[in-house]
């Protein structure tokens, strides 16, 4: 009797054991939407043997020590400030458990994927690319696939509304893409446009590197050129010491080329003493240069980063991942969110830039929780490794169109931009005209995500304070706040196609500037034996914040309202203010 009691007890214990036992079939929903998302109509069904390049995201398993860990090295007041992790370092932090490595690779056995098969792994193994059929991929995740076409954009996508896992997977698995994210860069791309009606002025003020600092001359109002921005910052006269020591990346995508004929073309009418430097492009994931298409957007980001940081060495990431689409193609082609692709590629390289900048964003509520989380996360790790993050802040103030809710409940509530929302990355608001104010599209607010990080309590709180119940029950107080810094973001003389232009937006040069004034308190850094910035936030809400000039004026209106107004100290149109080189020489050189 004693023998058969043991022998049940082992038995149950091999049961329990066994991934025979586990319940697969017991599903619960990861992500869904209650109606296909704006902008976006269906247009047919996938061919079930289209492959798609399915990757998902594990839980790494000691993400809040890493987490933990950034903060100290980007704390000014802390020891280990500026005690940047190691590539091995961020990767042995992203590592999921073992369990989940278990029961993730049980799960795909179990529907015949073999997870050695994998194409892709990140070095942390919390990532891994699986190459399957449309009709496995629904198979595993109780969905249905469709084929979804973008109406402004252009752009067709494989996606679904809804997907699920185990529920033993929801505590292993943070998430697997392409689902249901339906966002297009295409669309994103809303954060610069072109000025027709705004001729750029004959008398663009050129630089002179023997002259000494000035004010910005009366043509700045009207043209803004690197010279404008050098004088509106108090950087006329500096020159990179150590130029090799670092490097700038700039993330594209959308086929969007910077074109070094007009990169010439700009340097020769506005810096003639960087004629002849020029930039390095990585491809990414089928991304091109195609010296014959000159994209705005490319030629901008190119054109202000190296007029502001030139001769410190840029390099331009060009992304691929937005295919034709094919109706009866049975063929791989990416079906992955290219921005992912770019984070995780960066993340794959063994010296990275000190500072990258993106002009791209889009609303919170457009993209799923568990792929903001995500995405934020992977921000962390590459901050951790000393990199400077600079995002634009957006164009449609406090939020763009009827600003409704899209859970069901359609309430009117301000729409904050992501990745600016992102408590990892720093963004940037927008500024205009020779005394600077906010101007109009500013893009800022608060989190509906993201908590309020603890190194903007102070300002935030004040501000909040100061605004009483203005905007009440229209925004999250709680969240994390943004911008965190700003500059000139209009009326700025572009070359594209070998013609002078005139763009505006968010993306129009104020992170690119904010962007080489880091890299050049970088070179004054290196040159001082100090590593580089890294991770700004924590940093300029405390030792740096009087190397920013306060803007006061002017408010970021949208959903209907006169969005936040400016005020002495931090706010939500225009963050912290704009840099003064000088000033934040002296204080973080």
């Amino acid at each position: 009797m004693y023998w058969s009691k043991l022998l049940v007890l082992a038995l149950a214990q091999f049961v329990l054991a066994s991934p025979h036992a586990r319940r697969w079939d017991d599903l619960a929903v990861k992500h869904s939407w209650t109606e296909i998302p704006e902008g976006w109509v269906y247009h047919s069904a996938p061919s079930p043997s289209r492959l798609l390049d399915l990757r998902i995201g594990m839980k790494s398993h000691k993400m809040d020590d890493l987490i933990t860990q950034l903060y100290e090295v980007s704390d000014p007041k802390h020891p280990k400030y500026g005690q940047y992790l190691s590539k091995e370092e961020v990767d042995a932090l992203s590592a999921p458990h073992p369990d989940s490595v278990e029961a993730v690779e049980a799960w795909l056995q179990h529907h015949g994927v073999n997870p050695d098969e994998a194409i892709d792994r990140s070095g942390g193994g919390d990532w891994i690319t699986l190459r399957i059929p449309v009709s496995v991929a629904e198979r595993m995740l109780d969905t249905k696939y469709g084929v979804y076409h973008h109406l402004k954009s252009e752009d067709y996508i494989v996606r679904a509304l809804s997907y699920s896992l185990p529920r033993e997977l929801h505590s292993h698995i943070n998430l697997v893409t392409p689902t249901t994210y339906f966002g297009t860069i295409r669309a994103m791309k809303s954060n610069s446009f072109v000025n027709p009606d705004i001729q750029v002025s004959k008398e663009a003020f050129v630089e002179d590197v023997n002259a000494p600092a000035a004010l910005p001359p009366a043509s700045c109002a009207t043209t803004v050129t690197p010279a404008c921005l050098k004088a509106f910052y108090n950087i006329t006269g500096f020159s990179p010491v150590n130029p090799a020591s670092q490097r700038i990346g700039i993330a594209g995508y959308l086929e969007e080329f910077g074109n070094r004929a007009d990169l010439q073309t700009f340097l020769n009418q506005l810096l003639p003493a960087s004629r002849g430097f020029t930039y390095t492009t990585t491809l990414i994931n089928g991304g091109e240069d195609d010296q014959n298409d000159p994209g705005v957007e490319a030629n901008l980001d190119i054109q202000y980063v190296v007029g502001m940081a030139a001769p410190i060495p840029v390099t331009y990431y060009s992304t691929g991942g937005r295919p034709p689409f094919i109706p009866d193609s049975t063929q791989s082609t990416n079906t992955n969110e290219p921005y992912l692709d770019w984070v995780n590629f960066v993340l794959a390289q063994s010296t990275i830039p000190t500072v990258f900048t993106t002009s791209y964003g889009e609303n919170e509520q457009t993209i799923p929780l568990d792929y903001r989380q995500s995405v934020c996360d992977l921000f962390a790790k590459l901050t951790a490794r000393g990199s400077t993050i600079l995002f634009s802040s957006g164009d449609s103030g406090v939020g763009g169109g009827d600003c409704r809710t899209n859970d069901g409940r359609n309430r009117v509530q301000f729409q904050p931009a992501f990745p600016a929302s992102c408590p990892f990355v720093t963004a940037v608001g927008g500024t205009t005209g020779l005394t600077e104010t906010t101007i109009g599209f500013s893009g800022g607010g608060f989190s509906n995500t993201f908590a309020r990080p603890a190194y903007q309590d102070t300002a935030v709180s004040r501000y909040l304070q100061i605004l009483g119940n203005t905007n009440a029950g229209l925004f999250n107080t709680t969240g994390r706040a943004y911008p965190d810094l700003s500059a000139q973001a209009n009326r700025f003389e572009v070359f594209v196609g070998g013609r002078a232009i005139s763009v505006g937006g968010t993306s129009a040069r104020n992170v690119q500037t904010v962007a080489g004034i880091v890299a050049l308190i970088n070179d004054v850094r290196i040159s001082n034996g100090k590593g580089v910035l890294g991770f700004l936030n924590p940093l300029i809400y405390s030792d740096g914040v009087t190397g920013f000039n306060d803007i006061v004026t002017g408010s970021n209106p949208g959903c209907g309202t006169n969005g936040f107004p400016a005020r002495a100290g931090w706010d939500p149109a225009t963050g912290l203010g704009t840099p003064d080189f000088a000033k934040l020489r002296l204080l973080l050189g």
